[in-house]
């Protein structure tokens, strides 16, 4: 009577061994150190090659010792530094060796098998882990591993529950996408093999680890292989795909959609194919997963899907999408983040898709996203942004969420984001007119504070020129401008600051960038030949003791100063010889060669006391020439007194300026002490430079 089978161990001895196989192979790993350990793997290498090289039979010490031998070679090699060693001691011929079982004698056709598919497994599982560093690929497969691995696939039991029989399919399938991977000759061999359809037949298993292996293998084979996406879908593995997408499993829909998603990548035709298998509403169903891997990679493929034509980013809509994409925008991993930003950034090129994903709440979070240090991630949140740009049901809440200041403020990494996100500005500029302009004016009148100084803001960088009086002076929106200037938040400070320094561009008024002397007064003048020149001369000034010789009709036209010098009842009408006590020679020289002559050149270590000598004397023009000079040496440290000087001597266009520079160059100033106090002093300057500059028919001629 034959005695019933006997299994070969335990589970508790199993597991005692494979305990005993670690421990000893720990001990050799760290034992040593630097050369000591690596002669020590590559002696215990050795030791193992030998016994695979030695061992090649049904013998049942054979199969036990080779069993033992690819696990200790497998084990060894889960430690990625030590793989090279494996390599460099001989192991992958003798793997690839035993992935194939030893020929049968006579004797052995009628004994037990020992270790069925064991050693096959280990073999399998070892190449598999050597396959992990790209160099060793191609010598694997040279070994000739690769039509061993395929048949591997192939083997069948009348019983699907053979575990061994499932380990070793699962451990070949495990190899193939290891020495596949990012490696394209290897992925067609592995088609000339006839290696793809094996595994379609095995996404049918019933074990669901061999299914996942198997769809494991073949997103690696897709990946930018046309040939290979063709024959895995000619060997109809669609409907088993998208079958598996609906898995309870979330490893299964996880392999499943990582499959479809590399078929249809840059395949038309294949993502046609897929859409009419039915995968989209699947697809729509995994965002929802407890899977962040399988969300991912069904964002990614709803993105995919939305590239082909208006008419599919209108159903992903339609079947629910939305929603969870929105969701997935706020979730704690990154790549979840990216890949719903990238599927929304698709959707939006549609216009009823852009006022819908605003409509669900899509906007704040993906305004949020520009503030990420992940430039895939940002940069998809500011492409999907451009797209609800274009919407103009979009403007108004752009602008109350604050959206073009994080646009402006945001630190963009990639270039292609800062041109992506200067394009959704210029098209929310464009879009400032009309109903949006009426509705934005609403909100600025009749909306809570905050949102009120988001559209002022929003207005002073994007509104037209035409519109100025308007915006800022028939609906209050410079008072608004001018409280975040006043503000105590320096946040808001800067924001008030910039958008006027904008605002006073948009007036066309004269900044320190392309401010210009004035031109001369149309007048007649005596002449360079005249300055101080006796002859017709009649009146006498002297200077520091020295005499300048005058002619009085050529003041006379000069200013109203020396009009009333010489017309009024002072003492200088009918005097000849006239003291001028204040003022230094070389001063009053170049003021009387102006007045001569229309014209002079003025240096910066005398300008300043040129502006207060004509400022006594009534020459605007001259004024103007001082300012424009000393303009020219505005910076932070000296703005202050530069501001000072001109209301001391009522140098408007040089207090112009000095507004101006302060605005431009707020950011920095608001670190320096006093940087307050001048604030505070310039604000009803600025109230009334605004005004006027707003309200001037022609800007172009303001002066304060």
């Amino acid at each position: 009577m034959e005695l019933p089978r006997r299994q070969d161990q335990s589970q508790s001895e199993r597991k005692g061994q494979k305990r005993k196989l670690e421990e000893e192979i720990g001990e050799i790993t760290t034992a040593h150190s630097g050369d000591d350990a690596r002669k020590a793997i590559l002696v215990q290498v050795a030791e193992q090659v030998k016994l695979l090289d030695s061992s090649f039979s049904w013998s049942e010490a054979d199969r036990h010792a080779a069993k033992r031998a690819t696990h200790v070679l497998a084990e060894l090699a889960k430690n990625e530094d030590v793989v090279n060693v494996i390599v460099e001691g001989g192991a992958v011929p003798a793997l690839v060796k035993h992935l194939q079982a030893p020929p049968r004698s006579e004797v052995d056709r009628s004994s037990t098998k020992h270790c069925e598919h064991e050693v096959e497994k280990g073999s399998a599982f070892a190449l598999g882990l050597l396959a992990v560093k790209p160099e060793h690929q191609q010598l694997i497969v040279d070994n000739g591993a690769l039509s061993h691995l395929v048949d591997l696939l192939k083997r069948r039991t009348d019983s699907h529950v053979n575990r061994p029989l499932n380990s070793v399919i699962r451990r070949a399938a495990d190899a193939i996408t290891n020495l596949a991977h990012e490696n394209s000759s290897i992925k067609t061999r592995v088609r000339i093999e006839g290696g793809i359809p094996p595994l379609v037949e095995l996404l049918e298993f019933a074990d669901t680890k061999v299914q996942r292996a198997a769809a494991g293998a073949l997103r690696t084979l897709a990946f930018k292989n046309d040939e290979n996406k063709n024959q895995i879908v000619e060997c109809n593995a669609l409907p088993t795909l998208i079958l598996m997408l609906r898995s309870e499993d979330a490893a299964i829909h996880y392999e499943a959609v990582g499959v479809i998603g590399n078929l249809v990548h840059s395949s038309p035709n294949i993502k046609k194919e897929v859409l009419l298998a039915g995968a989209l509403q699947p697809v729509i169903g995994l965002l929802s997963s407890c899977c962040f891997e399988s969300q991912r990679e069904a964002a990614l493929l709803l993105g995919q899907f939305a590239a082909t034509d208006s008419d599919c980013k209108v159903h992903i809509v339609q079947r629910g999408a939305v929603r969870p994409l929105i969701e997935m925008l706020q979730s704690s991993d990154v790549q979840l983040r990216e890949m719903s930003a990238f599927a929304l950034g698709r959707l939006a090129q549609d216009s009823h898709n852009q006022a819908g994903i605003v409509h669900n709440g899509g906007l704040k979070p993906l305004l949020n996203l520009l503030d990420s240090k992940n430039g895939s991630l940002q940069h998809n949140a500011a492409f999907t942004l451009y797209g609800l740009a274009d919407n103009e049901d979009n403007v108004s809440d752009f602008i109350r969420n604050g959206g073009v200041q994080k646009l402006q403020d945001g630190e963009f990494i990639f270039q292609a984001t800062k041109d992506c996100v200067t394009k959704t500005l210029k098209r929310l500029e464009e879009k400032i007119h009309g109903r949006v302009l009426s509705h934005l004016l609403y909100l600025m009148r009749v909306g809570e504070r905050n949102v009120s100084k988001c559209v002022a803001l929003a207005f002073a960088h994007l509104c037209s020129p035409e519109d100025l009086r308007t915006i800022f002076i028939d609906n209050n929106g410079l008072e608004l401008l001018l409280g975040l200037l006043g503000s105590i938040k320096p946040k808001q400070q800067l924001d008030g600051a910039t958008a006027l320094y904008k605002l006073a561009n948009k007036a066309m008024t004269l900044s320190p960038v392309d401010a210009a002397p004035p031109s001369p007064t149309p007048q007649v003048y005596l002449g360079e030949q005249y300055v101080n020149n006796p002859t017709l001369s009649d009146v006498t000034f002297l200077v520091e003791g020295k005499r300048f010789y005058a002619h009085r009709i050529c003041l006379l036209a000069s200013s109203d100063a020396f009009r009333a010098m010489f017309d009024g009842g002072y003492r200088e009408k009918d005097a000849r010889d006239i003291e001028i006590p204040n003022i230094r020679w070389e001063v009053f020289e170049l003021m009387m060669r102006f007045i001569y002559t229309g014209s002079v050149d003025i240096t910066l270590d005398i300008a300043q006391d040129l502006l207060r000598a004509a400022d006594q004397y009534l020459l605007e023009g001259l004024k103007r020439l001082c300012e424009y000079s000393i303009a020219q040496d505005i910076s932070l440290e000296n703005v202050s007194n530069m501001y000072e000087l001109s209301e001391a001597f009522h140098a408007m266009s040089l207090r112009q300026t000095c507004i101006l520079f302060v605005l431009e160059q707020f950011e920095k100033l608001s670190a320096r002490p006093g940087h307050s106090e001048l604030i505070k002093d310039m604000l009803k300057e600025i109230r009334t430079y605004f005004t006027k500059a707003l309200t001037m028919p022609n800007p172009h001629n303001l002066r304060l």
